[in-house]
This record gives structure tokens, sequence and C-alpha cells, in this order.
């Protein structure tokens, strides 16, 4: 058992938001002695999963329907999969723009390296649009696309 200070450090949580959780009814089980929390490994298990879904970009509200059909049991496995899938969709999207950032990003690296050297981006310019480094190209690409 781990009291709410110990969770909040393995977690690097603020206490409030532990205490959040329990209040939105997301540690259904969780025991109190003298009424002090005390979470077991179920809670720390289920906190992982919190985090988790937080970090895709759940809202409380969709993690406590989640957290209610694990509670009903195998009758709702197909509804915890469709959350899931639509999930996992939502981050391919978020993880594609986020590529697209990095290749501009590295694309304009490169850039300000090359103007540095050659002291203006007038070369740069004639290369532009289609005729950059292969793996500049490649960058370029993805940022524009």
């Amino acid at each position: 058992m781990y009291t709410i200070g110990q969770v909040s450090e393995m977690f690097q949580l603020p206490v409030s938001t532990l205490r959040y959780y329990d209040k939105e009814g997301l540690f259904p089980h969780i025991t109190r002695v003298s009424g002090i929390r005390k979470f077991s490994d179920t809670e720390i298990e289920s906190l992982h999963m919190i985090e988790c879904l937080k970090k895709s970009g759940m809202e409380i509200k969709e993690i406590k329907q989640f957290m209610a059909w694990c509670a009903q049991g195998p009758s709702t496995y197909a509804q915890r999969k469709e959350l899931f899938e639509n999930r996992r969709k939502m981050l391919e999207q978020d993880m594609l723009k986020l590529q697209k950032n990095m290749a501009m990003i590295q694309f304009k690296c490169w850039y300000y390296e090359q103007a540095m050297k050659d002291g203006n981006e007038d070369r740069i310019h004639q290369m532009l649009p289609d005729h950059l480094p292969a793996d500049i190209q490649k960058l370029y690409d993805l940022a524009h696309s």
C-alpha cells in the first residue's frame, strides 16, 4: 500500500490531482485507513492507464466512461476496443503532424547552416523547391506536404 504522497512522487503528480481523480470516482476501490487514502497496486495500475489516456488527449469524462466500462466487465470489450482504436487514430494523426513539424525544423537548421557558410541565401533559393540534396529534399517535401 502506498500513501498519497508516495504516489504523488512516483507519478510526479500533485497530491491535489490524485484527490481530484479520487473525487471523480477513478479509484472506486481505494482503501482509507483513518480517513487516509491508501493506494494498492490496483490503483497504481489504474493511474498508469489514466495518465496514458490523459497524455493521449483524452478528457477526464472519457476516462471515467472507460473506467465504468471496465467495471461492467466483458460485455463492454467492444466499446473499450473502439475507444482505443479511435485514440490510436488520433495519435497517428498527431504523430504525422509532429513529423512534419520536425522535418521543417530539420530543414531550417540545414537552411541556415548553409546560409551562414555561404554568407547569404542565394544558392539555397536556386535549389528550391526541388533541387535540394536528396536527404534535405525529403525533409522539405514532408514539411510542405
